[in-house]
């Protein structure tokens, strides 16, 4: 099978071995929060796992910027391991939280080791697998173990939850995340790339953000996240709510329609490496998210328990046609040095976009009604992808005709097409450090934003 073909690679084997641990873990943690909730506060369960909800996406949103901006002066491989082994400590603790805040306070810290482990891993698959083809695959296999994940917890929890209390599913969640870092220290983790911005703490923060919004199919790629969210949310907020409220339902119901939309995500998980072959990122991701609208739109049909099968499913397929591309976009709109600073950005504004969602699924469904859920998500999910239609442009040329201003400059650097200049042997090797002069030129070649780059060129 081609889709397993990037764990021929020793050090991605690894990485992936510590990502199904970590996730495995992770998933029984899910389970046991709901029920810890439950036992804090009877009567505000919901509340307080909407308030957990919010709580992560602040700490994503806020916290992954720092990182990008600063991971490339630390070993990346000692930052993922001793990331994972703090979360393992956190997660240790929870068992004797006896307080809401507590509570509070160990999941926000929780989301800030992840805002700055998550990012910072997705960006470092492309330095191990410098095949275009290999690394999407890659992409396909994490996101087939995060569906199967997202299947097998559940039941595994179900399973240990018959012999032993949900507190020790913390427990083993902390063993799972030391496992994972065993296992991570076994793969050789290249060392970052120097960077060539010698500009303060907010211009190294804010960069990946700047640069990113810059970038006309990036900011394409955030819009198809919103119509993303839009459905997403639509199935993590209302499931239940459709289920046990508009169908009458049991709770047992629930988990088992909330599978399809997993089972449609692995499906397109598996073609769309060969779909790469055949069209262009851009084409694939605006097809999910038509299919992500068309399928919140059959929603206002109002079906019964069967009928929401195939429309979970088709969101869950539509999914994965807009999030597995993406890391390939991303790969192909930076530079090396500067992925870190991108796939952070990418994290935290995505991530945005699932605020968005979270809060206007849950609005809109608690205080009007169900059909107009499914109305006011699928016109979100239309606009924005109409939206990234228009933002994202067809003829998106890799290589791109512009022109440099000349200009005194003063940052690290290397000798390449924007550094032709005179050493006096002072200088010392590269990346180096010295004042130098760009003359004025008008050249084409692969195009990002970057240091010499600030702004789009107009076609």
């Amino acid at each position: 099978m081609t889709l397993l073909i990037p764990l021929k690679n020793p050090d991605f084997r690894w990485l992936f071995l510590s990502q199904l641990v970590s996730l495995l873990g992770t998933g029984l943690t899910t389970i046991a929060l709901a029920l810890f909730a439950f036992d804090l506060n009877p009567l505000k369960a919901g509340l307080v796992l909407g308030a957990a909800l919010a709580i992560k996406m602040v700490a994503y949103v806020a916290v992954a910027p720092i990182v990008g901006g600063y991971i490339h002066r630390l070993p990346r491989r000692y930052w993922l391991a001793g990331l994972n082994i703090s979360r393992a400590l956190l997660v240790a603790l929870l068992p004797l939280v006896t307080e809401v805040w507590q509570l509070f306070g160990i999941i926000f810290l929780l989301n800030v080791l992840a805002a700055g482990y998550t990012p910072v891993y997705q960006a470092l698959l492309p330095d191990i697998l410098p095949d275009e083809k290999e690394y999407t695959q890659a992409l396909s296999l994490s996101r087939l173990a995060m569906e199967m994940e997202s299947l097998l917890s559940p039941a595994l929890a179900a399973a240990l939850l018959l012999v032993m209390p949900y507190a020790v599913l913390f427990e083993l969640n902390s063993i799972a995340f030391v496992l994972a870092t065993l296992s991570l220290l076994l793969a050789r983790v290249p060392v970052s790339r120097a960077k060539d911005r010698s500009a303060g703490v907010w211009q190294h923060v804010s960069f990946g953000v700047r640069s990113y919004l810059k970038t006309p199919r990036l900011c394409g790629v955030l819009a198809l996240n919103l119509a993303l969210s839009a459905a997403g949310a639509m199935i993590i907020v209302n499931t239940v709510v459709y289920v046990r409220s508009v169908l009458g339902l049991g709770e047992e119901q629930v988990p088992l329609v909330m599978i399809a939309a997993g089972v449609g995500s692995m499906l397109a998980a598996i073609l769309v490496p060969n779909l790469l072959d055949k069209f262009a990122a851009r084409t694939i991701m605006l097809c999910g998210g038509l299919g992500l609208s068309l399928a919140l739109f059959s929603g206002l049909l109002m079906p019964g328990y069967a009928g929401l099968f195939p429309i979970w499913l088709v969101i869950g397929f539509a999914s994965s046609l807009v999030l597995i591309p993406t890391g390939l976009v991303l790969r192909n709109s930076c530079r090396e040095q500067d992925r870190n600073d991108y796939f952070s950005a990418n994290f935290a504004l995505t991530h945005g976009m699932w605020f968005i969602g979270y809060l206007l699924a849950g609005w809109v469904g608690s205080l009007l009604s169900m059909p107009w859920a499914f109305a006011c998500m699928g016109m979100l999910a239309l606009l924005a992808t109409l939206l990234a239609w228009r933002l994202w442009p067809a003829n998106d040329e890799s290589e791109m005709w512009h022109e440099h201003v000349a200009e005194d400059h003063l940052h690290p650097h290397v000798h390449d097409e924007h550094h032709q200049h005179q050493h006096e042997g002072w200088e010392g090797p590269e990346p180096h450090v010295h004042p130098h002069y760009h003359p004025r030129q008008r050249h084409r070649h692969r195009f990002v934003i970057d240091e010499h780059h600030a702004h789009w060129p107009k076609q």
